[in-house]
């Protein structure tokens, strides 16, 4: 990190007209956008919650807010759809207020002007019991211990859902147990095993159930739109562990929130993964100091509302595309993450306006970038020859999608909606393919 600058602290009080100040201008940038993660014992490795806190740390901050570092939200601000329900990226302008105040020596400030301190929920606190009370089924896998140095583990118990009726989802979360389990698991999945007479696999809800991985904070369906629950499911769990240098035992729970008994939503919602390497993972190969890019394609069997974009890559990954090929022939980019860090996998949930809505035989285009390079920081190795492989210095290559599906009267009623919303509202970046 950057050195701290130096001010005396009888300049860093004074407060000439005009001036930036921590108090006044910077601190509620600073709760809105930083304090969810720079807090005492939250995962940032500093706290910014007061000025003795942030101020050594205010060179290393302006570096990584000017870059669009941090707050970490990767997607490419010239292209594709810019309007997200979980957007933590900083205006312009925040940008603009934090470099001024950095530049001009950091002022604090008159403690008046100081906000009133946000209560953040204990750590152990689920993420949306603030919206929906605490989940109402939460499902635990057996304890695992991860020695202090060791091979990765794949871990892959069965648990049953112990549900005895059917049960509609609204939200889904997936933790580690503890803080110290999120040090060691690389990434959590829980499939759902379930039958649904008449009714296809993917459609009633099996496969894929929910996704973890750093930086993710769970998932909340559109409105209407939900996730169907069967008596006798069961989630078969596949967890990546990794060795840290301490012995660590932990669980990994999923947090499952349902509507209210009765309440059916119209709309499913189903989760798939999304390949960008064609032909099958066997087929990536990425030599030596070398960028290569590798392309999939995906038909849609059915109209769809695409409700997020989330890419998956490991330590070489670099950016990630995803693109919408229409009957008609037309190309629309949907969106593109052009600094991809395997440290946040963020997923990217699309305002309700922006959405895209496709039409049936829409081929999603999904593209990879892969350095293998020195110039690649967070390249272990460039001399190395990368293919496809579960562990964190093999490479992967997908993105994890939920599609609701819509037959062709919902289809029409919601492109007409969207019609009649976008020509009262016009605002550019705002149109979604259609």
């Amino acid at each position: 990190m950057g050195l701290a600058l130096m001010a005396s602290p009888a300049a860093a009080q004074m407060q000439p007209a005009g001036q930036v100040t921590f108090t006044r201008d910077v601190a509620p940038i600073f709760q809105k956008a930083c304090e969810s993660c720079h807090r005492k014992d939250s995962i940032g490795p500093m706290s910014l919650v007061t000025y003795e806190e942030a101020r050594p740390w205010a060179r290393s901050i302006r570096a990584r807010v000017a870059a669009r570092q941090m707050p970490p939200w990767h997607i490419d601000k010239n292209v594709g759809i810019q309007h997200f329900q979980n957007d933590r990226s900083l205006t312009d302008a925040q940008i603009a207020t934090i470099v001024k105040w950095v530049d001009t020596g950091a002022p604090r400030g008159d403690m008046k002007d100081m906000p009133v301190p946000v209560t953040w929920p204990d750590e152990e606190a689920w993420n949306f019991t603030s919206l929906f009370g605490e989940p109402d089924l939460i499902i635990r896998t057996p304890q695992w211990t991860q020695p202090a140095v060791g091979q990765d583990a794949w871990y892959k118990p069965v648990v049953e859902s112990g549900l005895t009726e059917a049960r509609w989802v609204r939200a889904i979360e997936i933790r580690p147990g503890t803080k110290k389990g999120r040090r060691m698991t690389h990434h959590a999945l829980a499939h759902l095993q379930q039958e649904e007479p008449g009714v296809n696999a993917q459609e009633a809800g099996a496969g894929l159930f929910m996704e973890w991985a750093v930086g993710k904070q769970g998932e909340i369906m559109r409105e209407n739109s939900g996730k169907l629950l069967l008596p006798g499911s069961r989630f078969v769990f596949d967890i990546h562990y990794h060795s840290v240098g301490e012995e660590i035992t932990d669980i990994v729970e999923l947090g499952i929130y349902l509507y209210p008994k009765g309440q059916e939503p119209k709309y499913r919602q189903t989760l798939s993964l999304y390949s960008s390497i064609q032909g099958g993972n066997r087929n990536l190969d990425i030599p030596p100091h070398s960028v290569v890019v590798t392309q999939n394609f995906h038909v849609m069997p059915r109209n769809g509302r695409v409700e997020n974009f989330q890419p998956h890559m490991h330590l070489r990954g670099k950016a990630m595309s995803l693109e919408a090929i229409l009957p008609t022939g037309q190309t629309r980019m949907i969106s593109m993450v052009s600094e991809f860090d395997f440290q946040w996998m963020s997923n990217y949930v699309y305002a309700d306006d922006v959405a895209p809505l496709l039409p049936k035989g829409t081929i999603l285009r999904v593209t990879s970038w892969y350095d293998n390079t020195a110039r690649n920081k967070n390249n272990p190795d460039p001399n190395q020859w990368v293919g496809w492989g579960d562990r964190t210095v093999d490479e992967m290559g997908h993105a994890w999608i939920n599609i609701t599906y819509l037959d062709d009267a919902d289809f029409e009623a919601e492109v007409e909606k969207r019609k009649a919303t976008t020509s009262s509202t016009t605002t550019a970046g705002r149109q979604e393919p259609q």
